[in-house]
């Protein structure tokens, strides 16, 4: 999906504004990355995307079409995974189609394509337990499983309603090293697959290096223009110890630092 943000303000009641005439376009079937320092609206930028909030100026579309509300074809991964904690694995992984099956594509809960049937969605929900791993736990509860078998879960929650618009707000970052990278590598695998259009926030300058074919790095100031790093050594998990990964890195660093 293309995402376009034009002359867009934003800022909290009280508090000086995080954004303020601020452009970007993101063209379908691109990666991103967002950095910065705390505080400087890398999450909130996330929520805008996903119509959770709202700016206070200008304009966000999503092809072409203004965001007001959330987005059905818009899919959100959290940091805190955001399971049922009394569903198991598949009940979590199902939670999206029992939604969608309840409303019908009404177009404002549900996308307006045919309404997905029953076969299809566990159809859908047995290949993401199967891809992720961790469909040995689907009758487990949260409480029962790892925080990795917990983000796996979300992600399989998310992906099983093939979104258009993939949002990910720090989804690895409470990972041990090993784990993070399995899943930053399957995310990689699977937008090279879909041709998805994804955005992830993170606080890691490296994570953001491996993932994002673009990334933004936003200022611990009001954010008026963005700036934008291209990337050519993403996706590429031999990379991570080479040079031109380690040189982007350091690039990064001192971009940050200069905008805090």
């Amino acid at each position: 999906m293309m995402v376009e943000l034009r002359n867009m303000s934003f800022a909290y009641r009280g508090q000086p504004p995080l954004y303020e005439g601020f452009d970007l376009f993101v063209r379908r079937g691109e990666s991103w990355s967002i950095i910065g320092p705390s505080g400087c609206g890398k999450t909130t930028l996330l929520y805008l995307l996903a119509g959770l909030l709202h700016p206070t100026g200008g304009s966000i579309g999503v092809d072409g079409h203004p965001i007001r509300r959330p987005r059905p074809s818009t899919g959100l991964v959290l940091q805190d995974h955001g399971l049922l904690p009394w569903a198991t694995v598949r009940e979590n992984a199902r939670l999206g189609f029992s939604i969608r099956m309840f409303y019908g594509p009404d177009g404002k809960h549900a996308p307006k394509a045919p309404k997905t049937g029953k076969i299809v969605a566990e159809r859908e929900i047995d290949y993401w337990l199967q891809r992720l791993g961790i469909e040995t736990f689907q009758d487990k509860y949260p409480s029962q499983l790892s925080r990795g078998q917990r983000q796996r879960t979300a992600l399989a929650r998310t992906l099983a309603l093939s979104p258009d618009l993939l949002l990910m707000d720090e989804p690895f970052s409470a990972l041990d090293a090993g784990i993070r990278e399995d899943l930053q590598n399957l995310m990689i695998g699977f937008h090279r697959e879909s041709n998805l259009t994804s955005i992830l926030v993170t606080h890691e300058i490296e994570e953001a290096v491996f993932v994002g074919e673009k990334i933004l790095v936003l200022s611990g100031e009001t954010n008026r223009e963005p700036h934008i790093v291209s990337n050519d050594v993403a996706g590429r998990p031999g990379d991570r110890n080479q040079p031109a990964f380690r040189d982007l890195c350091d690039k990064l660093r001192l971009l940050i630092g200069g905008l805090t």
